[in-house]
């Protein structure tokens, strides 16, 4: 019961998060005010501390740390938030809340009302820990730059059909759109980097038949950033081309975790 009520407020705080934002991200005007920019933040902060006490009750439970489908999904947008909210007082990346938002409020519920027992025990916690926060992190920031390379890719488009109304009006230029694009994703190739490596080091058989998927799967997802990166610098790669890698880099991503466990827990496990 106390997880229902504390995922219901964190879900509603989410909503009303995202509400603010599409508010102001649909206003006719090229300014915005104080508390139209920080507003809809301190709600999702104030949203993202209530999921913190969920995921303290639902994750770190006596016998190790619970990596359910759902509550390592809850974990994921978490992070994200986190991430979106410190970024969004440095850069103007709060517009990609309207995103992230709805669909952290969508994992809370779902790792409420659908909860499941992955708990991982039998070994050295900081090794695992430091593991999944180098993972959890590079997924945020990737995250992140598939969303801002969708926003960019509609930005582009409407400035070249000279249609530059509706929310278009209020995000940055687009260069500034551009250089944080490639920013977002070179800090999420290198703590994916860390993320693989430390899984390397401290995890055992990460190519076992249960493990062989996601790591070959990480590895591709390594290849295709790197490839992007490297693209980028030399050839200067940039609008649908930068697109495409993007979204191929996080959907194989995307597949290389919860693809998985999708498969594992919820296909296999329901139908044995």
């Amino acid at each position: 019961m106390y997880s229902i009520v504390l995922g219901g407020l964190a879900i509603v705080l989410y909503a009303i998060a995202s509400g603010l934002l599409l508010r102001q991200l649909l206003r006719r005007t090229d300014t915005v005010s104080k508390w139209g920019r920080t507003g809809p933040l301190i709600v999702a902060a104030l949203a993202v501390l209530v999921h913190t006490q969920l995921l303290g009750g639902t994750i770190l439970v006596p016998e190790g740390i619970n990596l359910s489908f759902f509550n390592a999904l809850s974990l994921m947008s978490w992070v994200v938030c986190v991430v979106l909210i410190i970024m969004s007082y440095f850069r103007s990346v709060e517009g990609l809340g309207v995103v992230v938002l709805p669909f952290t409020a969508f994992a809370v519920g779902m790792s409420v009302f659908f909860p499941g027992d992955r708990t991982i025990t039998g070994m050295e916690r900081w090794p695992l820990e430091l593991h999944i926060t180098f993972s959890l992190l590079a997924y945020a920031l990737l995250a992140l730059a598939t969303i801002q390379a969708l926003l960019l890719t509609v930005q582009d488009y409407r400035l070249r059909t000279h249609n530059p109304g509706g929310f278009v009006r209020n995000l940055p230029p687009l260069m500034v759109m551009e250089s944080l694009l490639f920013q977002l994703i070179g800090a999420g190739f290198v703590l994916l980097s860390f993320g693989m490596l430390t899984g390397f080091i401290f995890l055992e058989d990460v190519f076992a038949q249960h493990m062989f998927h996601k790591s070959t799967l990480s590895v591709i997802a390594w290849l295709v950033f790197g490839n992007l990166l490297w693209g980028r610098w030399r050839f200067g790669w940039r609008g649908r081309v930068a697109l495409r890698w993007t979204l191929a880099g996080f959907t194989t991503l995307v597949l290389a975790y919860f693809g998985s466990k999708f498969v594992l827990e919820l296909l296999l496990h329901n139908g044995g």
